[in-house]
């Protein structure tokens, strides 16, 4: 059976694990600008009850923020991301999932090996509990034939208090589930596609779960097909690792324009390390590595600029080291004082397997080998600690000053990862 994870408003919740204190307050998370506004992009059930709503303007409901003391965090995914992968380790350690696997920052996959709905329950309801207990992380659990299902099963855990935060769905309750289950939140269906199968008369699940294949097939092609057949307890979607990327981008728009040189290489210094980090992920090395700035296309008072550099390694590599002096190197040289930037990034390309490295003349592969143990012991010890728990020189002791005055929030906002996650 499919047991599906959903951690419930992510990234509130994480701000309200690293200051608990706020535990039962309202908590906002948006992301922010240089205007003081931003978009709610998640919010406790506190929040909630005031009548806030994710997408709201901030700037609309600033009023409402303040008259209720509503605590306002700006977006740090690197920090959330980071909460994410503790969440997996955690998991794999009770060994109870089979093939566990990230679907994306706040949702997980993995497999119960047993039918029997009364195992599968007290399972499920073990791995809640003990997520709950070493993250501070409220998760929601699904447990079905499919995933389709399983993430139905996950939205009545979610919305049926009854459920305690885990629902089994067996295949004889499964037409019962689809009769109350809105159309729009079917995993692969969407509001985009609901309305046109709302014209076809389809409302519900049930509905869709009953309609003759050849009509999915011909208003929503394969894809509807396969949500079709996962609904019927079919297994027909794989959420596997996608194939080897040839090119890896890690960017960000920052929160504030700067023209300062050192402010850019911190953040392009941690850009270089994030992607690294992904190439390592898909056992791959590189021989190219590329930076880019840019400044604010919105701000037409202020001079435009636009810019990328590229650097070819002597020999592929992997090494956050080698690929954070390279991009540096590329930044550099693209820089032009005096400029308000807005936007920068690294680009990995010309990736191959780290099983096929092409040495140079003057190249030990040794040095290649120590690097590889070092990147392996480096990578253990942020996917146990944190992404900041151990960090290149390049990348500074401290953050660069993002001025978050406009946001209510007085906490420290750049807190680690290890002062929330509870070791029991």
């Amino acid at each position: 059976m499919i047991l599906h994870i959903d951690c419930n408003t992510f990234y509130a919740s994480c701000e309200v694990a690293l200051h608990p204190d706020l535990q039962g307050k309202p908590v906002v998370v948006a992301n922010c600008n240089e205007a003081g506004g931003g978009i709610i992009l998640a919010l406790t059930k506190e929040a909630k009850a005031l009548g806030l709503k994710r997408g709201d303007p901030v700037f609309k409901v600033t009023k409402l923020l303040n008259d209720n003391n509503v605590t306002v965090f700006p977006a740090n995914l690197p920090k959330y991301v980071d909460i994410s992968r503790r969440l997996m380790r955690i998991v794999r350690e009770q060994n109870i999932v089979v093939n566990f696997q990230q679907y994306s920052v706040d949702e997980f996959f993995g497999e119960l090996p047993t039918d029997d709905k009364d195992q599968l329950r007290e399972a499920a309801l073990k791995i809640k509990h003990h997520i709950e207990q070493s993250t501070d992380i409220p998760v929601s659990c699904g447990v079905s034939l499919t995933y389709t299902l399983g993430k139905v099963a996950t939205w009545y855990a979610k919305h049926y208090p009854g459920y305690e935060g885990v629902c089994v769905l067996p295949k004889d309750k499964i037409e019962v589930a689809l009769n109350n289950f809105p159309i729009a939140e079917v995993w692969g269906i969407g509001r985009r596609t609901a309305p046109k199968l709302k014209a076809n008369g389809i409302d519900n699940a049930l509905q869709f779960y009953n309609t003759d294949e050849r009509h999915i097939r011909r208003w929503l092609n394969i894809n509807g097909v396969c949500t079709w057949k996962e609904l019927h307890g079919i297994p027909s979607i794989s959420i596997d690792n996608p194939e080897r990327q040839q090119s890896i981008c890690h960017s960000r728009t920052f929160a504030y324009m700067t023209s300062d040189l050192n402010t850019l290489r911190t953040y392009i210094s941690d850009y270089a390390v994030a992607v690294a980090r992904k190439l390592r992920a898909q056992h791959s090395v590189c021989l190219t590595v590329s930076a880019f700035l840019s400044t604010n296309p919105f701000r037409e008072d202020l001079d435009q600029y636009s810019n990328m550099a590229t650097t070819k390694l002597n020999v592929a590599t992997a090494d956050s080291r080698d690929i954070c002096k390279a991009a540096i190197s590329a930044l550099e040289e693209i820089y032009k004082p005096g400029l308000q930037y807005k936007k920068a990034g690294v680009i990995l390309s010309n990736i191959t397997s780290d099983e096929n490295i092409q040495f140079d003349l003057f190249q030990d592969p040794e040095q290649t080998s120590k690097s590889s143990k070092l990147m392996a012991a480096l990578d253990s010890l942020t996917d146990k600690y944190g992404m900041d728990s151990v960090k290149l020189a390049a990348q500074g002791f401290e953050k660069p000053n993002l001025n978050l005055s406009n946001f209510q929030s007085s906490q420290n906002q750049s807190t680690n990862i290890n002062d929330i996650i509870k070791a029991k």
